[in-house]
Parts: structure tokens; sequence; C-alpha cells
């Protein structure tokens, strides 16, 4: 039996592929789960610096699979769905290492909400996003919790009352994705980038990921209370030091994840 996800790991980068492509990745439950199980043991997997999250076959990911939405429609199989999927984007936001989308084909629905969630999307030239759900009678009422906090309010009330498609261009100009690259320069890109950064302190990039979604969530006094102590905390810390004193030396630092 073919797995739903793929699992490759190289030079402090553990790439997670969605291996659905003949439904194009729908998050199916067995996926958001195998997805869920991988992020829990990478949180633990010194080895596993930064997660890149990509797709198989024509598609990133083109939401919900609506089959099995359909399959058993009782309530408690529509809580036990959405309930799943949140947990999964709560699981990215807290996962103690950054995760970069690479993205190509589509990305609908909760597949836009999937990217809107990691910390870093890179996405190819033709890709489309979209939260399309209103078109079939299914606000897409979860995608726009990570949407909204993505991009602006005008923008994604636009995505989500008309359902129409974004190309990749706008999506980064509403701040949905980081970089927008030719389809063959993607896989590369996304490399480069993901070696970039787990070419830094796994500890301090960690405190800094927390800080950043827990700073948001806060007013403005109480943001720059908390992370005053954050920063505090962050000086405090073996690889603090060792960061100012190399670059006051003029040479490379040498992390010690401490």
């Amino acid at each position: 039996m073919t797995a739903v996800l793929l699992e490759e790991r190289s030079d402090g980068v553990l790439r997670l592929t969605l291996n659905r492509p003949e439904a194009r990745n729908a998050l199916s439950i067995e996926l958001m789960t195998a997805l869920l199980e991988a992020l829990g043991r990478a949180a633990g997997e010194p080895h596993a610096r930064v997660v890149v999250i990509a797709g198989a076959g024509p598609a990133f990911c083109a939401g919900h699979d609506l089959r099995e939405l359909r399959h058993d429609p009782r309530r408690e199989t529509y809580q036990r769905i959405f309930a799943l999927c949140s947990e999964l984007m709560l699981a990215i936001v807290r996962l103690p290492k950054p995760v970069i989308a690479e993205v190509h084909g589509v990305a609908t629905a909760a597949g836009c909400q999937l990217v809107a969630t990691c910390d870093l999307a890179v996405a190819a030239e033709e890709v489309r996003f979209a939260t399309p759900g209103v078109n079939i009678g299914l606000f897409c009422s979860t995608p726009m919790v990570a949407l909204s906090r993505a991009v602006g309010r005008k923008a994604a009330m636009e995505m989500l009352l008309t359902g129409e498609l974004v190309d990749a261009a706008a999506a980064r100009s509403l701040g949905l994705i980081n970089r927008v690259v030719p389809r063959v320069e993607l896989g590369r890109t996304v490399e480069e980038l993901a070696r970039q950064i787990a070419g830094k302190s796994a500890l301090i990039v960690k405190i800094g990921k927390e800080a950043f979604y827990r700073q948001a969530e806060l007013d403005l006094a109480a943001a720059y209370r908390y992370t005053a102590e954050v920063m505090t905390t962050n000086m405090l810390t073996e690889d603090a030091g060792e960061g100012i004193d190399a670059f006051l030396a003029k040479r490379p630092p040498i992390w010690r994840d401490r």
C-alpha cells in the first residue's frame, strides 16, 4: 500500500511530501493524521532543523477530501475532520522549528489554509490559490483563520466571498507567500532557503518562532513586555554569547543549540 506521506531527511531538513496525487493531495483523515504524527516526531528530532511540506503530482493540495466528507454525513464525522484539521494547523504553528511550504499547481481551501499556516511559503509562477468553498455551499471558515492572519482583511474577505483564483504574483503582494520562482527552480530555491535557516542555532530559532506567534496575539504594551523578557532569556543562552563573540571577532559562530 502506498504511503500517503513521504519523508526524506537531508542536511538538517525534513521534507514531508503529501502523496495523494490522484486526489490532488486532498487532506483526508489518513493524510492529516500522518502529517500530525510526522510533525510530532520532528519536534524531538535534533537533526530535523527545518521542515518542508510539498505535494506530489500536479497539485500542492486541493483542500479537504470532499468524497470523504460526503461518505459519512454525520455531525460527529464532520466535527472529527474539522477538529483534526485545526489540530494539524496548530501543530505547525507550535512546532519549535520553521515550516516551509513548497507550492506548485494549486492550493485551494484547506490547501490554501496549509500554505497560510506555514511559517514561510515559496510558490512556482503558475500556482493559483483560492478559498472556493462558498461556490459549493461550504464557506471556508477554518481556512479563514489562517488566511485572515496572513493577509489583510479586505483581501481575505474578497477571496472568501468570491472563491476566485489568485495567481502567485498577487498572492505574494498580499503576503500569502514569500517568493515566486519558475517551476524548474522551485525545489532548489526551497532547499537553499531551508538549509540557510538550518544553519542557524536551533534554540534561537525555536525561541524566535514561539515569540513571533505569541506576541502577535497580545496588545502593543503586553507584546513589548513579553518580548523584552524573551530577549533577556535569549541573551542568557550559550549560543547568544557565542554568536555575539563570533561577530565581534569576525569569525563564524559554532552553535551548540543551548
